[in-house]
């Protein structure tokens, strides 16, 4: 049998969920195996672990250097989104492996906190807090997205059973269509993203329902309605849902103030979050941001009157408003380790010290010392060199390249996004923005074909961006350290990427 770089590329695509490119990841592994069950095979490509696809194995990557990935068949692959917009620094950190061997043999790798604190983690707490202006109160850690969207979820409704009166009918999470927001049950049960569900459906909660996303893109009555109009009709469609759930049955609303991965980042139009507030406000509900990929710094926010060095997506001015709860992940721990936290803003957390004075939750690994002090470490780095300034400057630079150097490509609907956080939606016909047959793989081939030589890049492939499953995108998520030099790189690169793959596809059609 071939490499499983030349079985994949002899069968034309991976499936939805593999990665197909060139090289020889069986043989790399076989040659430093102990010839056990549990190794790869030549004969039958078979690993232990279950990867995305059980039909093809991903390469080995054996190192990190830089914004580089080197893999075991000898390429190097130039990481243009930090695997899922996690590794903020690059994919490695003098410091950050300092901070770590110093936690290993001076301070504790593990301690249960339901008995004890660790300097890590309240550290940590301390500059995320901060980071707020003390707009929230307490953070929560955990060891990923998911569960610290479930754990927003549980402190919602908690508030709500805690508060003077108590209020236990408020049972009910509206979401929004194309959203995602983690894929534990309770977590995929507040997104929309319809695929990602649709397996799962039976299982989820039925006590979330979805509005429209703040999508101009496809979302807006083009070209006569204007931003105002737009959020004003988006309003009315919240409203209407409340009133049809009852007002009074809303524990909350979760959004993302940037769509991440289910979109394609996708910003939202100034003042919705605006209006969102209000609705929230109106009826009681709270509100619940969730910047797990659009966070800490990833989209370069603004800065203000109210926040000079703004970290957080919801302290930009084009969102304008305070969550009560807020999860964060990916950027917050860079890839260094897993990590993500929930944080709460003061009125929630007094309403809980006035009551049962504790959160009903509580996980093994929850504020792992290891993986927060990680995080402080990544978080001090950002603060101390002004990343989230370079964030914005080198993000402003790729913006302008790729509008224009892809603005104009006839399968190119939509290029948008903020700080160093875009996407780039595919399109049949520009004309009528249809999408492509998803049978078409387009999002997925387009990375696979990035994977390979000469290009020898990483984008990241989305898909359901139209509805939920048709419509493809990718995004652009590198390090906050890149130079201008790198986003001329990186747009020149995925443009040739683009025109090769279309090209090619348009020869075959």
């Amino acid at each position: 049998m071939g490499s499983l770089g030349d079985t994949a590329v002899a069968n034309g695509r991976s499936d939805s969920t593999g990665v197909s490119v060139t090289g020889s990841l069986s043989n790399t592994l076989v040659a430093n195996s102990h010839a056990d069950s549990t190794e790869l095979s030549v004969n039958g490509v078979h690993s232990a672990v279950m990867h995305r696809s059980l039909h093809h194995e991903p390469l080995l990557a054996v190192s990190a250097k830089g914004h580089y990935l080197h893999l075991s068949n000898g390429q190097k692959v130039y990481d243009a989104t930090g695997g899922a917009a996690v590794a903020c620094l690059g994919g490695d950190n003098a410091r950050v492996t300092k901070a770590l061997v110093n936690q290993l043999t001076e301070g504790v790798s593990y301690c249960h906190s339901l008995f004890f604190a660790t300097e890590a983690a309240e550290q940590l707490a301390s500059h995320l807090i901060q980071s707020t202006n003390h707009k929230m109160a307490r953070a929560f850690f955990t060891s990923s997205g998911s569960e610290a969207v479930e754990a927003a979820l549980k402190m919602a409704r908690q508030y709500h059973l805690e508060k003077n009166p108590p209020e236990p009918q408020r049972i009910h999470f509206i979401g929004r269509k194309q959203s995602y927001h983690g894929t534990t049950l309770g977590a995929l049960g507040a997104g929309g993203h319809r695929a990602r569900r649709a397996i799962y459906e039976p299982m989820l909660s039925d006590n979330s329902t979805f509005v429209s996303p703040c999508f101009a893109y496809r979302g807006k009555a083009w070209p006569e309605e204007s931003d105002s109009a737009y959020v004003s009709r988006l309003e009315e469609e919240i409203e209407a849902e409340f009133q049809r759930v009852g007002p009074g049955k809303v524990a909350a609303f979760i959004a993302e103030p940037i769509v991440g991965a289910a979109l394609g980042c996708v910003p939202s139009v100034a003042g919705y979050f605006e209006a969102v507030r209000r609705i929230c406000n109106k009826h009681g509900a709270l509100l619940i941001l969730d910047e797990i990929m659009c966070g800490s710094g990833r989209v370069g926010p603004r800065p203000s009157a109210r926040y000079p060095k703004p970290l957080h997506a919801w302290q930009d001015p084009s969102v304008g408003i305070v969550p009560d709860l807020m999860t964060m992940g990916k950027g917050l721990g860079g890839g260094f380790q897993p990590i993500a936290a929930m944080l709460a803003n003061n009125r929630v957390v007094e309403v809980l010290s006035k009551g049962t004075g504790s959160f009903s939750h509580g996980q093994t690994y929850q504020a792992h010392p290891l993986a927060c002090r990680a995080a402080l470490e990544v978080q001090r780095i950002i603060q101390e060199d002004d990343l989230v300034s370079n964030v914005r400057a080198q993000g402003k630079l790729l913006g302008r390249l790729l509008q224009d150097k892809l603005s104009k490509h006839p399968h190119v609907g939509n290029i948008r996004g903020q700080g160093l956080f875009w996407g780039i939606e595919f399109v049949e016909d520009k004309e009528t923005g249809s999408p492509f047959d998803p049978a078409r793989n387009v999002a997925m081939e387009i990375h696979e074909l990035g994977m390979q030589s000469p290009f020898n890049i990483s984008l990241y492939p989305g898909t359901g961006t139209t509805d939920g499953v048709k419509g493809d995108h990718i995004l652009i998520a590198p390090a906050y350290n890149i130079k201008a030099e790198d986003v001329h790189m990186i747009v020149e690169t995925t443009a040739s990427i683009i025109n090769a793959f279309f090209g090619t596809a348009r020869q075959g059609e």
